[in-house]
């Protein structure tokens, strides 16, 4: 049986969020569609950011394209912070900001990996 390192766990757990938030996205209920449009984005936006999270879960799943998932996922974040702010949302913005911290820490460690000698 292999050893699941922390790591490892870390990074499943945030695909597993970005899979949830991808699913709610592109699945969307009202209310999240309500919001995407409230915040003036196009009536298809949230397929956009479904599909965003959905691939930044992929990324992050898999060991080799882990830091592209972060970078990916860390983007999306900052920009559903950036929404969030600008409308004046602020209770909002914690998640976003919790998720893209995560993030960066997730695609710190596979720098890390694939770069030893550059950390």
């Amino acid at each position: 049986m292999s050893k699941i390192s922390w790591s490892q766990v870390s990074a499943l757990a945030l695909a597993a969020f970005f899979v949830v938030g991808s699913l709610s996205n592109i699945f969307t209920p009202g209310s999240i569609y309500e919001e995407y449009l409230r915040w003036g984005y196009p009536h298809w936006f949230h397929f956009v950011t479904g599909s965003l999270e959905l691939t930044t879960a992929v990324l992050l799943a898999q060991e080799r394209t882990r830091l592209w998932g972060a970078v990916l996922g860390c983007i999306v974040m900052l920009a559903a912070l950036a929404t969030v702010t600008l409308h004046g949302e602020y209770g909002h913005g914690l998640p976003p900001l919790i998720v893209a911290t995560l993030s960066i820490a997730v695609g710190w460690i596979a720098w890390r990996k694939r770069f030893p000698s550059s950390a």
